[in-house]
C-alpha cells in the first residue's frame, strides 16, 4: 500500500454490496445498515480510508473508493469464513456477550483462525496509517486488532468500538483464551462500549484477570493509560426525518395500511432472525392475546419483517423452522380468508420501505433478550415527526436507558409483553403524543454525529477541518 491516511477506519465488512449487472460486470453499492450509516459522513469528512472483508471468499478486490471514502478490501478463506467468522465470531463470542441466550461452542481451530485473520487486518492497518494517524477499530470480530497493531505501530493513536453487549466476568471468564482477548483490546487507547455496565465490567476483567489496578474509567497497562468509557451509538436522524416526509414514501405507508386491512392496527417488529432479538417470546404473547380475546386478528395485525443471517449456522436456520411453524400455527388456528392476524416477511427490505412501515405502524415492538444498543427502536422515533405512534422495548437493550418513555418490558416475561401490546395499543391519544415527543427529543438531541464527534474528541482526534496529510 503506498497511500496513508490520518483517519482509518478497520471494521469485519466493507461499507458497501457487490451487484452483477445483466452484463456481468461487478459494482458496489454503499450497503444499509447502522454501522454504515454511523460512519460514512464521519470517514468521509476525514478524507480517509475503511479497512475490511467485502464479501465472498478468495483474493481480495483491489482497493477502490466510493461515496467519497477509499475501500480497502480484506480477502478471507473459504476456511476463514466458516471458522473465523461464522465459527469463533458468531458461534463463540456472539452468544456468549448476549449473555449466552444459546450456549457457545469452543473451538481451538476457530481461535487460531480468529488469530490469523485479526493479524491480517492489523497489518494493514499498519501499511494504511500515516505516521500518528488515528485508527478507530470496530466490533467483537476484531478484539485482538487493537494490541497486534500497537506492536507494530505505537505511534498510532487507536480506538476501539464494541457494538454489541460486553458481558459480566462470569460470562467472559468462559472464554479459553480470555486473556489474550483483553490483552487485545487493551492495545487501545480508548475502548467504547455501548453502556457504561460495559465498560465497567472491562475494567473489573483487567483486576480478576491481569491483576492491575483499574481507577475511576481508565487503568495503566505497560506504562499506557487505557480509557473505557460508554458511547452510546445512535443514527442519523436528519436523513431520517428527510426520508419520513419524502411524499413517495407517505403514500406507500398508506397503501401498506389499505392493504393490510385498512382500519387495523399494525404492530411491526422489524429484526435480523437471530435468537439474541426475541421474535419466538413475541409471537407467543401475541397467539396468547388471540386465544384469550383480548386481541382480534380483524382489529390488529402483526407484521413481522425478519432479514436472512447467518443461515448456515445451524442455530439460525432451526430459528428460522420454529418462527416458521409459530406463524403457520398462529395464521392457521386465528385467521380467516383474507384475514392473516401475521404477516411474516423474511428478507431484507431497502431503506424506503421500512420507512413506509415505521409510518404504518401503531405500534413498534423492539423486544430482544439481549441488544447492545438497537438502532431500529431509535429510527422509528426518529420517523415519527408527527409525534404518534408507540413503542414496546426490551429493558435487555442499550436504548431503554435513553427511552424511558416507551413501554418497557422483561422480554422473558409473556404475561409482561403481553401487557405491554395492550397498553401500547389504548394508551390515550395526549399520552402516546406526549411519550414521543420526549422520545424525539432525546433521538434528535444524540444524534449519531454526535456519537463519533464525542468517540474521537475522547480519543484526541484533531477536528477534520484542520488539514492534514493524506
Amino acid at each position: 500500500m503506498s497511500e496513508q491516511y490520518r483517519f482509518v477506519v478497520v471494521a469485519n465488512r466493507l461499507p458497501v454490496d457487490e451487484v452483477v449487472g445483466a452484463d456481468g460486470e461487478r459494482a458496489w453499492t454503499r450497503s444499509p445498515g447502522g454501522l454504515v450509516s454511523a460512519l460514512h459522513p464521519t470517514v468521509r469528512a476525514r478524507r480517509g480510508a475503511w479497512i475490511g472483508w467485502a464479501g465472498g471468499t478468495g483474493d481480495a478486490p483491489e482497493p477502490f473508493e466510493l461515496d467519497g471514502m477509499r475501500l480497502y478490501p480484506v480477502g478471507l478463506s473459504s476456511e476463514e469464513v466458516d471458522y473465523y467468522y461464522e465459527g469463533e465470531s458468531n458461534a463463540t463470542i456472539w452468544p456468549l456477550y448476549h449473555d449466552a441466550v444459546e450456549t457457545p461452542a469452543f473451538h481451538r481451530h476457530w481461535r487460531e483462525a480468529y488469530r490469523r485473520v485479526n493479524q491480517r487486518f492489523a497489518d494493514a492497518a499498519a501499511e494504511l496509517a500515516a505516521p500518528g494517524a488515528t485508527v478507530w477499530v470496530h466490533d467483537y470480530q476484531l478484539q485482538l486488532v487493537p494490541a497486534m497493531l500497537r506492536a507494530r505501530r505505537p505511534d498510532l493513536r487507536i480506538g476501539f468500538f464494541l457494538h454489541i453487549p460486553f458481558p459480566p466476568v462470569e460470562l467472559f471468564m468462559q472464554l479459553p483464551w480470555r486473556t489474550q482477548v483483553l490483552r487485545g483490546l487493551l492495545g487501545a487507547d480508548l475502548v467504547g462500549f455501548q453502556r457504561p455496565g460495559g465498560a465497567e465490567n472491562f475494567l473489573r476483567l483487567t483486576r480478576t484477570l491481569l491483576g492491575l489496578e483499574p481507577e475511576g474509567d481508565h487503568v495503566v497497562v505497560d506504562g499506557r493509560t487505557v480509557t473505557a468509557r460508554a458511547f452510546p451509538i445512535s443514527i442519523d436522524v436528519a436523513e431520517m426525518e428527510r426520508l419520513a416526509a419524502d411524499p413517495r414514501i407517505r403514500q406507500r405507508a398508506a397503501e401498506l395500511s389499505e392493504e393490510l386491512g385498512g382500519r387495523r392496527r399494525l404492530l411491526l417488529g422489524v429484526d435480523r432472525l437471530d435468537y439474541t432479538k426475541g421474535i419466538e417470546h413475541r409471537l407467543k404473547a401475541y397467539r396468547e392475546l388471540l386465544a384469550e380475546g383480548r386481541l382480534s386478528a380483524k382489529d390488529v395485525v402483526l407484521v413481522q419483517v425478519a432479514t436472512p443471517s447467518r443461515l448456515r449456522v445451524a442455530q439460525y436456520r432451526q430459528l428460522r423452522e420454529r418462527v416458521e411453524r409459530e406463524v403457520g400455527r398462529i395464521n392457521g388456528e386465528y385467521g380467516e380468508v383474507g384475514l392473516a392476524p401475521v404477516h411474516y416477511l423474511f428478507r431484507a427490505y431497502d431503506r424506503e420501505e421500512l420507512l413506509a412501515l415505521y409510518l404504518a405502524a401503531d405500534v413498534m415492538l423492539v423486544t430482544p433478550l439481549r441488544d447492545g444498543m438497537n438502532l431500529v427502536a431509535k429510527e422509528y422515533v426518529a420517523a415519527r415527526t408527527d409525534h404518534t405512534g408507540a413503542l414496546v422495548l426490551s429493558e435487555f437493550t442499550g436504548a431503554a436507558a435513553e427511552l424511558p418513555e416507551a413501554f418497557g418490558v422483561n422480554p422473558h416475561d409473556v404475561d409482561g409483553l403481553k401487557e405491554a401490546f395492550v397498553q401500547a395499543l389504548e394508551v390515550p391519544d395526549d399520552e402516546r403524543r406526549a411519550r414521543m415527543r420526549r422520545m424525539r427529543e432525546q433521538v434528535c438531541a444524540h444524534d449519531v454525529t454526535r456519537w463519533a464527534r464525542e468517540f474521537l474528541e475522547a480519543l484526541g482526534e484533531r477536528d477534520p477541518a484542520v488539514p492534514g496529510p493524506r
